[in-house]
């Protein structure tokens, strides 16, 4: 990554993207950016690192989104509950049979509508799946039933705990993990934008068990990606 200005930024882009990279790839409060850039000898403020992510996190997410491989035919589908200011949410997730993430959306509800334009969102990404597995809400079967293009789509209902529905039960677990770090999501436009990266960021690194070279490998690649979505994006 070049140490070029972005507009109307005093810092280059070498340690904007740095800072976004630490905030969406580990646990972290934007107060432990803060203190981790200090550190290498970075003055920067909390309010400072919360405003690169608002401007960059959109941006950052559409890049990452373009330069993915082709994910999987089977879709697995779950929503989890998350307080978003104090009020119940539902965070709908999807991702293919290897366990990467294909779209996250939060919604209030988890009727027939909400399912539906989940549907609607994932299939304006990808291409018609093979099969669609999910829990036994019953709102995924009659939004399937409305589109006519998933009428040929397998759909499986599995219960939580099967073997089959594992990795969207794992899924999960790093937005867990960074909502406690963040002491709870305040906004829901904001917890969407900082989600939505959040959930490409993850799709780059294995977490498997994999030889100490073959990881080092993964984790170089996974760099140079972050770097070339870092580029367009300032």
């Amino acid at each position: 990554m070049t140490d070029q200005k972005p507009y109307r930024h005093r810092f280059p882009l070498s340690v904007i993207g740095y800072a976004l990279r630490l905030y969406h790839r580990f646990p972290l409060s934007q107060r432990d950016g803060q203190e981790l850039l200090h550190e290498r000898g970075v003055q920067v403020s909390h309010e400072t690192l919360r405003q690169w992510n608002i401007k960059f996190a959109p941006i950052l997410t559409e890049e990452l989104r373009h330069r993915g491989p082709q994910r999987g035919s089977r879709w697995h589908l779950d929503e989890v509950c998350v307080k978003v200011g104090g009020v119940r949410h539902w965070l709908w997730r999807a991702v293919d049979e290897s366990g990467a993430v294909l779209d996250i959306i939060l919604q209030e509800h988890r009727e027939t509508e909400a399912a539906k334009s989940f549907f609607m969102r994932l299939l304006g990404e990808y291409r018609v799946p093979e099969a669609i597995l999910t829990d036994k809400l019953w709102s995924d079967g009659a939004a399937m039933r409305q589109l006519p293009v998933l009428h040929t789509v397998e759909h499986v209902q599995v219960v939580s705990t099967a073997r089959c529905n594992n990795l969207i039960e794992q899924s999960p677990r790093p937005t867990r993990q960074q909502e406690r770090a963040q002491l709870g999501f305040k906004r829901r436009k904001r917890t969407q934008e900082f989600l939505a990266p959040h959930a490409r960021v993850s799709n780059l690194h294995t977490r498997t068990t994999v030889p100490a070279a073959l990881r080092r490998s993964h984790q170089s690649a996974a760099l140079l990606l972050w770097r070339e979505a870092m580029q367009q994006a300032a």
